[in-house]
C-alpha cells in the first residue's frame, strides 16, 4: 500500500451548516484527510455525518467555514447502490466516465478494469435485478473507480447488508484502498467496521455535530479477518463505544 504522504486531499476548516429551517446540523468541524489515509466518522443518528459528505461533494453548501477538495476527483458511494435498472453492470459502471465525455473505447477499458477489481468479472451483461445486494454495491464501487478518484466518500454503503456480506465487502474496499492509495472518508454506525477499516476514527456529538474525540488506529495493513477477534481490537472498540455513548448526551 502507498504510505500516507503530506498531500492533504480533503480539508474541513471550521465548517458549520445551518439549514434554511434553522436546523444547526454541524458546528466548527475541522479535520483533514491525506492521500493514503482512511478516516471513518461515527456518531449518533442525525448528527450530520452524511451532511459532511454532501458538503465535500458539493451537494450541500456549508454556511460557515471552508471545505477544500478537488471536486473533479471524487468517488461517492451512497447508502443505496443507485444503479440504473435498464443498464447492464458494464453500462452502469461506464456511466460516470460517459458523463465526463471519456471516449467509448477508453470507457470500455476502464469499465473492464474496475469490474475485475471489484470481483464482478463474468457479470458484465447482468442487470441490477439479477444481482445480490452485495454485488450491486460492488457495481457501485466499480462505477466510482473508473475515474481513478483521489478522494473516496462512503456514506454507510454496507448498512443494509447481512454481516457476512458486509465483512467481505469491508475487506474488498480495503484491498481497493491499498491498491489505489486514495484518501477515504467513511460513514458508519458500526464501531467494529470503523476500527477494522480505518487509520483514524472520529467521534461526533449529537446535533449540532462536532468532533469530540479522535482515535488513531494502530493496526497495519493488510488487515486479516481474525483481527476482529483480538484483545487489542476489542479494547479499542470499547474505548470508542464509551466515547460514542458520551457523545449521545
Amino acid at each position: 500500500m502507498n504510505s500516507p504522504s503530506n498531500s492533504t486531499l480533503l480539508d474541513f476548516a471550521q465548517v458549520s451548516m445551518t439549514f434554511e429551517d434553522g436546523t444547526r446540523a454541524l458546528e466548527d468541524i475541522s479535520f483533514s484527510v491525506k492521500a493514503g489515509e482512511f478516516v471513518t466518522v461515527v456518531g449518533p443518528s442525525g448528527c450530520g455525518k452524511s451532511t459532511l459528505l454532501r458538503i465535500a461533494s458539493h451537494l450541500e453548501h456549508n454556511t460557515g467555514g471552508v471545505c477544500t477538495v478537488d471536486r473533479d476527483s471524487i468517488g461517492y458511494v451512497f447508502q443505496d447502490a443507485t444503479l440504473l435498472p435498464w443498464r447492464t453492470v458494464e453500462r452502469n459502471v461506464e456511466l460516470v466516465a460517459e458523463l465526463h465525455k471519456v471516449g467509448k473505447a477508453e470507457r470500455a477499458r476502464r469499465s473492464a478494469e474496475a469490474i475485475e477489481l471489484v470481483g464482478l468479472k463474468g457479470f458484465e451483461t447482468k442487470y441490477p435485478r439479477q444481482l445480490s445486494g452485495g454485488m450491486r454495491m460492488r457495481a457501485s464501487l466499480a462505477r466510482s473507480l473508473v475515474m481513478k478518484p483521489k478522494v473516496f466518500l462512503f456514506d454507510e454503503p454496507f448498512g443494509a447488508l447481512d454481516e457476512i456480506t458486509r465483512e467481505r465487502l469491508n475487506g474488498e474496499v480495503l484491498n481497493l484502498f491499498e491498491h489505489e492509495g486514495f484518501a477515504g472518508l467513511f460513514i458508519t454506525h458500526s464501531i467494529t467496521e470503523a476500527v477494522y477499516m480505518s487509520t483514524r476514527v472520529l467521534v461526533m456529538s449529537a446535533r449540532p455535530g462536532k468532533i469530540v474525540q479522535e482515535f488513531n488506529i494502530p493496526f497495519a495493513y493488510p488487515r486479516s479477518h481474525d483481527l476482529r477477534y483480538s484483545p487489542e481490537f476489542a479494547e479499542l472498540c470499547g474505548e470508542i463505544s464509551h466515547a460514542l455513548r458520551g457523545a449521545h448526551q
